[in-house]
């Protein structure tokens, strides 16, 4: 049981949130745990009692959300010369554009002024080292504007919303400041590339008219782009925020109460017990470990970090290479957002975007996420059978039948919001009752436990306090998510308003010469450069807008596979160099080159890479129109094919592969993506050929050792 779950408020608050300030003093402490309670129990109130209007729900989860980024995430302050250089000139940019505007009678004060004031207080807050209890005072008048500008919305969404779209100076105001409050709150907890995207966005809409070619739009006004993005319900309140607002933040909640309730630990107990006794078992740990854990989690980077400090050591101990290790965590770490049911939070988005129930999303999600981590298992172990890295004895490992049979009672959380999908009962109902299944059990257990009179040795117990912290974890976690939902909206609202999507959908189209394979490889390009830096809900709807369309142009794709292809590459974003952030991540962990864990990262999930190209052709493998006749082979061939890259990937069988070797592998594995009767006849072949010519090196290898009597055959 960790200290923590029977302290009120925690002391800490930096272990699941990098970036996050680590002391408080208790007057701070307090205000968080309250307000963190507050936002759980909110949100628990309305999933039982029914959700507000949209008008409202949406403003009152961002006003605590950015009240809470400002007091959380402290800002900057040990800057470099040439960061302190670039903070004064972005700010005295913004307001050199600010008195431009306005003297081109472009801006009203109502705007420009309370605009000045956020970009003043943002460099206050990074310059100026006055504090109340510890507390920056620039951070707390930040925490009550953010605060206050989503509030605004909330307390006066009836006016607002009768004005259709006539709104007056102070709505305007609230506006302004409520989108730099956005992007401030985006930059302290997600990072700035999202806030890049989301400014260029904004200066789209604006300037577009300038604009050759298909980029150019009829322009609109300041304050249209205000009213649009931020009083509306297309911008900052559009989708994604909403979607936070219910089905996310329940799942949070979920999350928190498994991680409290043992879960965690758990998996990671069995991952050993499974696979530490292959060879290669320390990577194949932290393969299971960290695709566990980030599929509670759903975030790639947090769940590196957290999971890489053990994980990692322990692959370098082994004899793994620390590129090697730290890109093994990266890129599983990354394919655990693949895995339902929580899917990084982009699968709820998905139920807007697709029109399909959350129950089909996480259904089809399930056979792509077990090929995704076979395809890194194919690469582990052979290259771990290259490198002689076997794994550790069975007597030193947790025994799996144990494990299920004194702890398997933690897997019916997760059963029943499965059950309850299943059941055709909405996502809402199901994260509610999975949140009340968990605490539940734990509580029968401790039960059973006191009974036993082995209450004290059981680890992990929910105590009122801490399923209070829980609540506040639940909150605290959900931040990043908020913050990109809120920047993903904006980008997707300026989307929206110019048309640009349907513009470049068209240009995609018109580039691939309107063939399938060409517009899936660009988009998969699209999709790649289009999610650098950005979180898993923000760059799902970027390239949902903005690449799916294209995909969707073809009759034969289906709605699901076409957003479950963008989906998918633009989480492996995440592990694709130049900006990788996942392995750059695991880089600082493991002490490696960035660029080159990037790199080896690629290369693990590489096999994963044909997948999505697989359930396009074959939407069998989403369980799309599946049957117990064409399926099971659609499954085989897929396994098959990565098990080809995979292995050309690691250059080794039975013995070392040569170059031509390799190339027939990778062949083979590219020609079982298409499905179709001869490409499947022609990949299976070269994949089996060159098995039967492995083993048959290998017995000759064999043959022609010296035997001796005690030992047989040497090497």
């Amino acid at each position: 049981m960790s200290s923590d779950a029977t302290t009120l408020p925690q002391q800490r608050f930096s272990d699941a949130s990098p970036g996050a300030r680590a002391e408080m003093a208790s007057l701070w402490r307090w205000v968080v745990f309250v307000v963190g309670v507050g936002f759980s129990a909110f949100h628990l109130y309305t999933a039982l009692f029914g959700t507000m209007p949209s008008r409202q729900q949406g403003p009152l989860h961002l006003a605590l959300g950015l009240g809470l980024i400002f007091l959380l995430y402290p800002a900057k302050t040990q800057l470099s010369r040439r960061e302190i250089g670039r903070s004064w000139a972005l700010t005295l940019a913004g307001l050199g554009l600010l008195s431009w505007l306005v003297a081109a009678d472009e801006l009203g004060a109502y705007a420009a002024l309370p605009a000045a004031g956020v970009l003043c207080v943002v460099q206050l807050a990074r310059h100026v080292p006055v504090a109340i209890k510890g507390m920056p005072l620039a951070d707390l008048v930040l925490a009550g504007l953010g605060f206050g500008s989503a509030f605004y919305l909330f307390w006066f969404a009836d006016e607002i919303g009768r004005r259709a779209g006539i709104h007056t100076e102070w709505d305007l105001a609230a506006a302004t400041v409520g989108i730099l409050m956005v992007l401030v709150a985006t930059q302290r907890v997600v990072g700035t590339p999202l806030v890049v995207v989301a400014s260029v966005a904004l200066a789209y809409a604006y300037w577009g008219t300038e604009l050759p070619g298909f980029l150019g739009h009829s322009g609109y006004s300041v304050d249209r782009i205000l009213s649009s993005s931020f009083l509306g319900t297309e911008g900052v309140f559009g989708t994604p925020i909403q979607i936070s607002s219910t089905f996310i933040f329940l799942f949070m909640i979920f999350a928190a109460m498994l991680q409290r309730s043992g879960m965690e630990r758990f998996f990671t107990q069995v991952a050993f017990g499974a696979t530490g006794w292959m060879t290669g078992g320390p990577a194949k740990v932290g393969v299971l470990t960290s695709a566990f854990s980030a599929t509670i989690t759903g975030s790639s980077v947090a769940n590196t970090v957290s999971n890489g400090a053990f994980t990692i050591p322990m692959m370098k101990r082994a004899g793994y290479k620390s590129e090697f290790a730290g890109a093994v965590e990266a890129s599983s770490s990354t394919g655990g957002q693949l895995a339902p049911p929580i899917m990084g939070a982009a699968a709820f988005i998905m139920i807007d975007f697709t029109g399909e129930p959350y129950g089909s999303i996480i259904t089809a999600a399930i056979i792509p996420a077990v090929l995704f981590f076979v395809a890194q298992f194919v690469v582990i172990h052979f290259e771990s059978k290259r490198l002689g890295i076997m794994g550790l004895p069975r007597a030193e490992l947790p025994s799996v039948p144990g494990l299920v049979l004194t702890k398997g009672y933690l897997i019916l959380p997760i059963a029943v919001i499965f059950a309850i999908l299943l059941a055709g009962q909405s996502p809402i109902r199901a994260a509610t009752l999975a949140i009340g299944a968990t605490i539940a059990v734990n509580l029968l257990a401790q039960a059973v436990a006191a009974l036993l009179r082995r209450w004290h040795d059981l680890e992990d117990k929910l105590t009122l306090a801490g399923i209070l912290n829980g609540f506040v974890d639940a909150a605290r976690i959900a931040l990043p998510i908020i913050a990109a939902c809120a920047s993903a909206g904006l980008i997707a609202g300026v989307i929206t308003l110019t048309g640009v999507g349907l513009q470049l959908s068209s240009g995609l189209l018109s580039l691939a010469q309107d063939t399938l394979i060409l517009t899936m490889l660009f988009s998969m390009v699209a999709c790649l450069v289009l999610g650098i830096g950005l979180p898993t809900t923000a760059n799902y709807v970027i390239t949902a807008t903005l690449a799916a369309p294209a995909l969707l142009a073809f009759d034969p794709v289906p709605v699901l596979a076409a957003h479950m292809f963008v989906f998918y590459f633009g989480i492996m974003a995440d592990i694709t160099p130049p900006v990788a952030l996942a392995s750059y991540a695991a880089s600082g962990i493991s002490r490696s080159n960035p660029m080159r864990t990037g790199v080896q990262s690629a290369r693990i999930a590489l096999g994963g890479f044909l997948i999505p190209y697989m359930f396009v052709f074959s939407p069998e493998l989403l369980l799309i129109d599946a049957s117990w006749t064409t399926t099971p082979w659609v499954v085989l061939t897929a396994v098959v094919g990565v098990f080809s890259v995979g292995i050309a990937i690691a250059g080794y069988a039975a013995q070392r592969i040569n170059a031509l070797v390799r190339l027939v592998l990778a062949s083979a594995g590219l020609l079982l993506i298409y499905g179709e009767p001869l490409t499947d006849a022609l990949g299976l072949g070269g994949f089996g050929a060159v098995l039967l010519w492995q083993r048959w090196l290998a017995r000759r290898v064999a043959a022609a050792q010296p035997v001796t009597a005690d030992t047989g055959p040497t090497g």
